[in-house]
């Protein structure tokens, strides 16, 4: 054919996926749970700091002592996404569980280790072992949701998003180049309040009643 008759023509765009979350009891059942060894105080630290500051995982495995900085309460992401580095703060609740696990990251990492979180041999954790400890700390938690470190990173941006309603310290702490990245959040958070609304306002409740009957 002498002329593209698809020219001019846009492929349908896909509809935009809502990441799945933990609301905030699930969070709290989840990180409340007392950890019984140095590695489970280790894992602890992990999902505090993932739920705090709203890491990526490859974020939290490449962070580095001095990325640490506790009088602050702040941790700096230097490998961000598309090579960005940002300076995010750390909640009191993480810079807890990171006091209790640095002590015990000083036994057993080597002279020249210089990653915040080790596994067992002393050496940088790996991306997927921290994905297989969080579905170990799922299953001891007795939790039916299946988690994964992005579930703890969607529920930080949603949980705060829903609270200060401003998506663009959001996008920041979240480290997105785009607002409509972000604005994906605002979706989940009109979920929250259309429930709310199904399950409160007079005229909702009485026909939600009313279809029971």
């Amino acid at each position: 054919m002498a002329h593209n008759p698809a020219t001019g023509l846009r492929a349908p765009k896909a509809p935009k996926k809502l990441p799945k979350l933990l609301d905030v009891d699930q969070v709290q059942g989840l990180l409340d749970a007392p950890p019984e060894d140095a590695l489970e105080i280790r894992d602890l630290a992990m999902w505090e700091l993932f739920y705090s500051s709203g890491l990526r995982l490859s974020e939290l495995v490449h962070l580095d002592l001095m990325d640490l900085d506790s009088r602050a309460g702040t941790v700096l992401i230097q490998r961000g996404k598309g090579g960005k580095t940002r300076l995010v703060p750390v909640g009191t609740q993480a810079l807890a569980a990171l006091e209790r696990w640095l002590p015990l990251r000083e036994v057993l990492a080597g002279a020249k280790e210089t990653a915040v979180f080790l596994s067992r041999r002393g050496v940088r954790i790996a991306a997927r072992s921290v994905q297989a400890r969080l579905v170990r700390w799922q299953q001891r938690q007795g939790v039916s949701e299946s988690l994964h470190p992005h579930m703890l990173r969607h529920s930080f941006a949603s949980h705060l998003l829903e609270s200060s309603g401003d998506l663009r310290a959001v996008q920041e702490l979240l480290g997105h180049a785009n607002l409509s990245t972000t604005q994906i959040y605002t979706h989940l958070d009109f979920q929250h309040l259309a429930s709310v609304y199904d399950q409160s306002h007079p005229r909702a409740l009485r026909a939600s009643l009313k279809d029971k009957t």
